[in-house]
């Protein structure tokens, strides 16, 4: 199921960033994908600072990963543009960060086929100054809780 919301500035897309951190649950892994400058880093910002007391919140284009202590579950921030290799995701520790916490995966495509087959897919497009954010879910589970957005 994809469901698909319009952000017309970086606070609207803050705000689906927020809505969308508060369904999310331990073993969540969130595909951030569009081209550079679409947004992903608002979002991932956005969802961050909503469940945790991070005040700042750096990409982690240098660092690949940055860890974030949430209530219930840990939250890690991959930005995986500098991979040369989807098997070296395995030396940034994602087999325990995409079951004990929830992820936010900035170009996972480069993760190739080691992806997880029912992650949570958010697309930006942007056209004119307007982005489309296309929100897709795999499972019924999934599907359940993003109806509630």
């Amino acid at each position: 199921m994809d469901k698909v919301f319009i952000s017309n500035t970086e606070e609207d897309t803050a705000e689906l960033a927020r809505k969308i951190a508060a369904l999310s649950k331990r073993g969540d892994v969130w595909a951030l994908s569009g081209t550079l400058g679409a947004g992903k880093s608002v979002f991932a910002r956005a969802f961050i600072q909503s469940l945790t007391d991070a005040k700042e919140v750096p990409s982690p284009t240098f660092t690949l990963v940055q860890m974030y202590n949430a209530d219930t579950f840990d939250i890690f921030h991959y930005d995986l543009y500098r991979l040369e290799n989807p098997a070296e995701i395995f030396e940034l520790g994602v087999e325990e960060a995409f079951y004990a916490g929830v992820c936010l995966v900035e170009w996972p495509e480069k993760m190739g086929a080691f992806a997880p087959r029912d992650m949570w897919r958010v697309h930006i497009d942007v056209e004119n100054g307007v982005r489309k954010i296309t929100i897709s879910a795999a499972t019924e589970e999934k599907i359940s809780r993003l109806q509630n957005v």
